[in-house]
């Protein structure tokens, strides 16, 4: 038994500009924790969707030269109001997917849409779902893999609703990105409220944790995030994917956080910590 749970290995990434805003930081300090990839959400202070192509080919170059690959876009598309324009989110995401290619990953983190306060989420479903299937067409056609990621105030926030949103889509190209510290800040535990009924579309982990209390966000192993549960249930059923280090230990804000490189180190290795204990290695 012990040879077989040694034999498990994830692919570790990060959130490069929870990090830093300079890529070459990001990737001296990733590179320094053990991870092989990186997830790209901003480089010098810029959003993916707001590089230019020479900043995109500079990053693309500066990435290739650190021999450090890129696990996923962490795009903002969907986090926004649905009220606004179906096609500007297209519009984005179309340009999310060249700055993919260019990147050369098929996977493009996006979100479910915030509604202006007083506005019942029941309410906004059909046009979520309407905007995620333009979404999912292009992605289709583009051969990009949407991963939503389960943030506080969108409508795919709770289980429940992110499975109504994946199902209802139906699209190969729409699948999930897991974030138990996101579960737990709208009051869910998440692999006793969630894990069984959306495991079947995890593609995706990122890596957080957050104490039920008052929200704050810890890290891995020292919430009550189900960490331990979840993980431990991601290596019994043959989870190969990625883990990405998303600490928000420092700041929190509408489109991201920051950690800064030491206390991401201690994100990382408390997460190294419990993986050891679980008998899984990184890459």
């Amino acid at each position: 038994m012990v040879s077989e749970l040694q034999s498990v290995a994830w692919t570790l990434s990060g959130f490069g500009d929870e990090i830093d805003p300079d890529p070459a930081v990001q990737v001296a300090v990733l590179k320094a924790l053990g991870a092989s990839h990186i997830e790209v959400r901003s480089a010098w202070d810029t959003n993916v969707v707001d590089l230019d192509d020479d900043q995109l080919t500079a990053l693309a170059d500066q990435l290739a030269r650190a021999g450090m690959a890129v696990s996923a876009v962490a795009s903002p598309i969907g986090k926004v109001d649905v009220a606004l324009d179906a096609d500007l989110e297209v519009a984005r995401l179309r340009r999310i997917i060249h700055v993919a290619q260019v990147l050369q990953t098929p996977n493009i983190r996006v979100f479910s849409f915030y509604r202006a306060p007083g506005i019942a989420v029941e309410s906004i479903r059909d046009d979520v779902l309407t905007r995620m299937r333009l979404l999912a067409d292009l992605a289709e056609k583009e051969g990009g893999v949407l991963l939503h990621e389960n943030e506080k105030d969108i409508y795919g926030d709770t289980p429940e609703r992110v499975l109504d949103l994946v199902e209802s889509v139906g699209s190969p190209a729409l699948r999930l990105a897991w974030d138990n510290a996101n579960f737990v800040q709208v009051g869910v535990k998440p692999f006793t409220d969630g894990y069984a009924q959306l495991r079947p579309y995890l593609d995706y982990l990122q890596v957080k944790d957050a104490v039920a209390a008052t929200g704050v966000v810890v890290p891995a192993g020292e919430g009550d995030g189900e960490l331990v549960e979840t993980l431990t249930a991601l290596r019994d059923d043959g989870y190969v994917g990625f883990a990405s280090l998303e600490p928000h230990l420092a700041i929190q804000h509408e489109l991201g956080g920051f950690s800064g490189p030491a206390t991401f180190g201690e994100a990382a290795r408390a997460f190294a910590g419990l993986l050891a204990g679980l008998g899984v290695r990184t890459t």
